[in-house]
């Protein structure tokens, strides 16, 4: 069954695939250009619902140069800043981690794939990590972000 367009399909997201109170518009605009299928929703979001069991290798990335040690200083530093922030959202917190980036010397890839990783436990996922925070909010996000955190040993 192929989809042209999952615009207005909140509510099959719901019935099948994300039981919290998130923002299924938000989500459903994630993977409409990602999916092919229905059946590929279900994988592609199961993690708003509750973080799978993921190992430490996935903070390693060649990519974006992302180490374990990388990752855990980038949480280490970018925790504190996420929680003083009060304008929970897409735009702000990019805005907020791109700086972070710059004033590190860092590439926004670099910054971004720990977070990506400790908020979803996946490799692969329909959005970045401030979309992702965006959706799940900001005391959810944080105690992910937290989790990740003490996975490294932080």
């Amino acid at each position: 069954e192929i989809m042209p367009s999952l615009v207005g399909s909140e509510m099959c997201i719901r019935d099948r695939y994300v039981t919290k109170p998130l923002d299924l518009k938000k989500i459903a605009e994630m993977v409409r250009t990602r999916v092919e299928t229905f059946l590929d929703i279900r994988e592609m979001v199961d993690f708003f619902n509750e973080l799978p069991a993921y190992e430490t290798e996935l903070f390693v990335n060649k990519k974006s140069k992302s180490s374990l040690e990388s990752s855990r200083e980038i949480l280490g530093e970018v925790l504190p800043k996420l929680e003083a922030v009060e304008s929970w959202n897409n735009d702000a917190l990019f805005a907020l981690l791109k700086a972070y980036g710059e004033e590190k010397g860092y590439k926004t890839g670099l910054v971004m794939w720990p977070l990506r990783i400790a908020l979803s436990g996946k490799l692969m996922t329909p959005a970045g990590a401030t979309e992702i925070m965006d959706v799940l909010g900001k005391e959810e996000s944080l105690a992910r972000l937290r989790e990740g955190q003490k996975k490294l040993g932080a």
